[in-house]
Formats: structure tokens, C-alpha cells, sequence
């Protein structure tokens, strides 16, 4: 089994978004992957089908690689929301290329309209800041993400 996240000291006080709706299309992709090999397979032995066996190792190949992309994706966190800031983990090397945010450096946050990216913003003017985007997200948990960032930006500025 792949190793998971570790142990949290205090759970209840995060916000752990995953990248879902990757995990989404990597095991549709995995699993069509693998349909396809079941039928080469298949077919090989099919009386009158001139396919050899190999064919259906082909396929197999990427299935196999794709299901535990897709198992990672859900697993890992992609956004987490703490009492210190926002933690955004990148796709590959994440313990190196993390990126942690502290709320007291951000002003103000905002996501798009269509829900696809969240702009985080430094100063008032608006010249300094940082977008990321929230496709990896389900579109379900996206607004969960928005008003979790609006609430905490609202409750940091009322105190």
C-alpha cells in the first residue's frame, strides 16, 4: 500500500482539500485502459482474430501506472487551510516546491466567478500576490474553499 499522510496533532483545526476531480479522470482513464486490455486480451484468443497476446500488455501499461496516480491524488492534499496560513502542494515534488501562506500576509482573497481560481492578494493594490487554481478541486467543494478563505480573511480583520 502507498504511504498516506501523516498523523495530525490537531485535525479538527484544518481544511484539507484533495486533488478529486483529477482522481476523477485518472481513473476513468485507467479504467478504459484497462477495458481495453481485457479486450485484446480477449480477442486474442478469439477463434478467427489474428491478435497476438502482447497487444493487451500495451494497454495494461498505462492502467497500471494511472490507478495509483489517481489513488495519490486522492490521498495527498492539494489546498490546506490551518491556523497559520494556506498550504498549496504542487503535483510533483511537493515537499520541496510547498508553498505556505500566512494570514497575516494576505489582504484579501477572491475566486473567480466560474469558480476556477482563487487570487490571493498581498497588499490593497492589489500589485503583489499569488493565483492558483481550483480545477484540480471538485466543483462541489470549490465554493466550501471560497467561503472558508473569505470567513477566515473576515475573522483575522474583525479582531
Amino acid at each position: 500500500m502507498l504511504p498516506g499522510p501523516k498523523d495530525l496533532a490537531e485535525p479538527h483545526k484544518e481544511l484539507r482539500f484533495t486533488r478529486s476531480a483529477q482522481a476523477r479522470l485518472f481513473f476513468l482513464l485507467a479504467s478504459a485502459f484497462l477495458t481495453l486490455a481485457i479486450f485484446l486480451c480477449a480477442a486474442a484468443f478469439t477463434p478467427g482474430l489474428a491478435f497476438p497476446l502482447w497487444w493487451a500488455l500495451l494497454p495494461l501499461l498505462p492502467a497500471l501506472l494511472l490507478y495509483p496516480l489517481a489513488y495519490r491524488c486522492i490521498r495527498h492534499a492539494y489546498l490546506i487551510l490551518t491556523p497559520l496560513g494556506i498550504e498549496i502542494f504542487p503535483f510533483f515534488n511537493s515537499r520541496q516546491n510547498l508553498q505556505v501562506l500566512y494570514w497575516s500576509e494576505i489582504d484579501h482573497a477572491e475566486v473567480s466567478s466560474d469558480q476556477r481560481t482563487l487570487t490571493i492578494h498581498y497588499n490593497p493594490g492589489r500589485t503583489a500576490g499569488l493565483r492558483a487554481t481550483l480545477a484540480p478541486i471538485a466543483k462541489s467543494h470549490r465554493p466550501l474553499v471560497a467561503r472558508a478563505i473569505e470567513g477566515r480573511i473576515a475573522q483575522r480583520s474583525s479582531s
